[in-house]
């Protein structure tokens, strides 16, 4: 083990007081820590609020050369390297939203290997000057963390391509070192059910690795789900939900960007102040936006997936989900946002009523997303046929300027094998789509209809077993838990 710093464990609490001020590790940090300090691949799945970014700080910044972390929102880097340097700890960042001073200043510290944390996007990691800078020989590097690793099941087939090649990362790094040299991989992440965890280490390649899987039950969060009859319905019964929880702070979650601005505008109308959050704003804006929330001068934010993830603000007392997400990885992530302080709060889900009679609109999202996977499905199997069976991704995606999603998809088919992170082998022509995006959406669709208890469901979809085969949580509508109805 390369500990210049530490030589026991008492050191290593010693540096936990120093820099973060605690006396000690709450479990299962410990066991964590110490894993990750003696190099070994781990795959961690741990609730949001759990303390997880220390388990991966400390032993980065115990150790003499650099450590990795891919994460896959700006918002979550800026927010735990502005964190750390208020430590005096030396992190850096490196992004699309940089100047090119910022960018050329991180990059002169990498070089002088002045940085114990670099945070990055999968997608900068794998840009060509980056890159060639972590392949310099004299450039030690300890590990890899792959932080939020849910965004490589939720995301990497489609939406973030570049996933998909991290599996190829460590080896190509290793032949640019000098022999002997050892570099870990640890995938941290709140919610992965038994086929994500294989997902996530079959591409990740993860060596044997240490596997912490800590229950996700929450017993201050008391999920709720109601059927809205109408698209009016479904506004009145947030409204009304709103006006019972007066002062309160809260998060609506919708799915697209539209809705996410038509739903603030409305509830603007209504009197309330609010604000659209989206991926389509400007930095500045989502900045803006999260700062107003967290300062406390708006109560509430209308927001897509892409708010929350690293945000931490203790004191959120509700979570709306105006639209159900395709996934129940997604909504324990989302409803996670609330009750951090271990005080209780509510979490409602709006769903239109079965038939679809009255309101299409789940009925129609769930249809598009179903015809959207498999219309990529077949996308990618044409291009297959047209790609070289051999090739180098960039060069590819200028002849072919569709070919990162579909290579990403024969990835994940078994149809195509990366030889480094840059170059790919496709070994067959045709596959079997993987249906775990499908399959997810289904498992959502049965939770929000089931009539056993909420907790029940949810602990089972994630591999955990109930203390009895009819255990029930006690404070879900299920569970006959109404004075939390909205």
């Amino acid at each position: 083990m390369n500990l210049p710093v530490t030589e026991s464990w008492q050191d290593v609490r010693a540096a936990l007081k120093a820099i973060w001020g605690y006396d000690d590790f709450r479990p299962p940090q410990k066991e964590i820590v110490k894993c990750l300090i003696s190099q070994k691949d781990a795959l961690i799945i741990m609730p949001t609020g759990g303390g997880k970014s220390i388990c991966f700080q400390l032993p980065a910044l115990l150790k003499t050369g650099l450590t990795l972390i891919v994460s896959p929102l700006v918002a979550l880097m800026e927010n735990q390297v502005e964190e750390l340097r208020q430590l005096s700890q030396k992190a850096a960042l490196l992004h699309s939203e940089l100047t090119a001073s910022q960018r050329q200043g991180t990059l002169q510290a990498l070089e002088k290997q002045q940085l114990r944390l670099l945070y990055l996007s999968p997608e900068t990691l794998l840009s060509p000057a980056v890159w060639q800078k972590l392949c310099n020989p004299q450039l030690k590097i300890n590990g890899l963390i792959l932080d939020e690793a849910h965004c490589l099941v939720q995301w990497g087939d489609t939406f973030r391509p570049a996933y998909r090649r991290l599996g190829a990362v460590r080896e190509a790094l290793l032949k640019s070192k000098p022999p002997g040299t050892k570099i870990s991989i640890a995938a941290f992440t709140a919610t992965a059910d038994p086929l994500a965890q294989k997902i996530i280490s079959t591409v990740l390649k993860l060596d044997q690795p240490e596997i912490f899987q800590i229950n996700p039950y929450r017993e201050n969060l008391n999920p709720i789900v109601r059927i809205a009859w109408t698209p009016r319905g479904r506004k009145q019964q947030l409204l009304k939900f709103i006006q019972k929880r007066p002062k309160q702070v809260g998060l609506i979650y919708v799915r697209t960007r539209r809705d996410s601005e038509n739903l603030a505008r409305w509830l603007i109308e209504n009197g309330y102040q609010t604000a659209s959050y989206h991926a389509g704003l400007s930095p500045t804006e989502r900045r803006n936006i999260e700062a107003s929330w967290l300062g406390g001068k708006i109560l509430f934010v209308v927001c897509t997936c892409a708010f929350g993830m690293g945000i931490n603000k203790s004191d959120v007392r509700w979570v709306v989900h105006f639209h159900a997400p395709h996934l129940l990885s997604e909504y324990v992530q989302e409803i996670g946002r609330a009750g951090r302080d271990g005080k209780p709060a509510d979490v409602l889900t709006l769903v239109s009523e079965p038939t679809g009679f009255l309101d299409a609109q789940d009925k129609q999202r769930q249809k598009f997303f179903a015809e959207q996977m498999k219309s990529q499905q077949q996308k990618a199997q044409q291009l297959a046929k047209q790609l070289p069976s051999q090739g180098e991704i960039n060069t590819v995606i200028k002849e072919f300027p569709n070919s990162a999603v579909a290579l990403s998809l024969l990835h994940s088919n078994g149809q195509l094998k990366w030889l480094d992170p840059f170059h790919y082998s496709i070994s067959s022509k045709s596959g079997n789509p993987p249906v775990t995006q499908l399959q997810a959406a289904k498992q959502m669709s049965e939770y929000l209809t089931t009539k056993k208890c909420r907790w029940q469901f949810l602990l089972n979809a994630f591999g955990f077993e109930t203390p009895t085969a009819n255990w029930r949580c006690g404070h879900c509508d299920n569970c006959g838990n109404q004075s939390s109805a909205p």
